[in-house]
């Protein structure tokens, strides 16, 4: 094969508006791995014509971004594609029997006709608190277990993170700062009291979070249509999205307080309460020796507890660069997921993708790592609402739905940041 057949011929299959996008798992992936081949290939000369002329010829630069994007649009179908595989059927949970099917019957006619007369037997019958002071009814288990199945499949911090479900508005959950003080002495030497351990609460309350998405009659009387399924799929992306932004960089004001707004210091001087970063050593970018070093810092920044249960977490902008960086003996960092359905991996820590997260700039913080399961709790109040409403947006039927989550550090410790600062 000639020269010229082979810095065009990756480039053609590569492009998105040339090759169709594929409809199955291992064909994406496969189109995946095809395409860091071609990335390796092109950065490969990229790195050699810097070495040699001190600068990247304009066309290897662009083919690179290319591929890149390229890369960036072949992970995002390889997720959408394994979103579609892990999402099972609708109600089709472990709730059978007469009870379930009458509860789903009761809540399919509320949410079709607005017949609320059964929900109320029924509530009254199980002397529950369904109906809230705020009206609205309690989705059905089937359907509200499957809401939650999809955001962790959809959102990375709830899938990284520990979630707690709650009955009250608040969760309050103490932490023992220092253990017991201890110290050596001899058999027949007298044991002072040592002093107490030192505890903290950390509060965990609990936001509300709603969608209200519209149904005309016609649609909600067509007794093909799937009623339960609409209204997850109506809800579960946006609940997904606002809650993955919260969870990184919520303020905590009527929303949970993402890891990224708590107070940050230099891992030298951490202190509970805060988050410690490791600095690249140049505002707004890698350093221009040992890049990779930040990356190394940052990893053993970590106790070893939390270490080897460490995911690096970033935006595919920022993965995009850190694809382009080798070892001190070629050999690239970023590595690809072993098989479909997979996770990248960093220096062999497992890579999720958070687009919420900061794109590299003076001082920005857009690459954590850390034990997310450790260090950051998602608090959810038990069950999803629904209030029909025929009225306000007539003549579509709007469905108010809420839930009320909550979220925010409870390990400083175990997540560091990398800045991209001087120090």
């Amino acid at each position: 094969m000639s020269e010229t057949q082979m810095q065009v011929a990756p480039e053609h299959k590569m492009s998105p508006e040339v090759k169709a996008v594929p409809d199955t798992m291992t064909a994406a992936f496969d189109d995946f791995m095809e395409a860091f081949e071609s990335f390796k290939e092109v950065n490969d000369r990229r790195l050699n014509e810097i070495e040699q002329k001190l600068t990247a010829d304009v066309v290897t630069r662009d083919k690179l971004e290319r591929i890149n994007r390229s890369m960036d649009e072949q992970k995002r179908v390889l997720d959408q594609l394994a979103l579609k595989k892990a999402r099972p059927a609708l109600g089709r949970g472990p709730e059978t029997g007469p009870e379930a099917a009458e509860h789903k019957a009761a809540f399919e006619a509320y949410m079709r006709r607005g017949d609320e007369g059964a929900l109320r037997e029924l509530e009254a019958k199980a002397m529950s608190a369904g109906s809230s002071s705020d009206g609205g009814y309690l989705v059905p288990d089937p359907v509200d277990s499957e809401i939650g199945r999809r955001l962790s499949v959809v959102s990375p911090m709830r899938a990284l993170s520990t979630v707690r479900t709650v009955s009250t508005a608040v969760l309050k959950k103490p932490f023992a700062l220092t253990g017991p003080a201890t110290g050596w002495v001899t058999e027949t030497a007298a044991r002072p009291q040592t002093a107490s351990p030192q505890l903290s609460e950390l509060t965990f309350p609990t936001m509300e979070l709603y969608a209200m998405p519209a149904a005309s009659q016609t649609l909600l009387d067509d007794a093909a249509v799937d009623i339960e399924a609409w209204l997850a799929s109506e809800v579960d992306t946006v609940f997904a999205e606002q809650e993955g932004d919260a969870f990184i960089r919520g303020d905590g004001v009527n929303k949970p307080k993402g890891f990224l707004s708590y107070d940050t210091v230099a891992d030298g001087s951490w202190s509970w309460g805060k988050l410690g970063y490791v600095a690249t050593g140049a505002a707004g970018a890698f350093a221009t020796s040992g890049a990779s070093d930040v990356l190394v810092s940052a990893i053993y920044s970590l106790k070893a507890g939390h270490r080897q249960n460490a995911t690096f977490l970033m935006n595919r902008r920022t993965q995009g660069e850190i694809r382009k960086l080798k070892d001190a003996d070629g050999n690239y960092l970023w590595r690809p997921p072993a098989t479909a359905g997979q996770a990248a991996t960093l220096m062999g820590f497992p890579v999720a993708e958070g687009e919420e997260m900061p794109d590299i700039g003076a001082n920005a913080l857009p690459i954590a790592i850390g034990d997310f399961r450790a260090g950051y709790l998602v608090v959810d109040r038990t069950g999803v609402r629904i209030l029909r409403d025929p009225y306000s947006a007539k003549p579509y039927v709007l469905f108010y739905t809420t839930k009320r989550v909550g979220g925010g550090v409870q390990n400083f410790e175990a997540i560091k940041l990398v800045k991209f600062a001087a120090n």
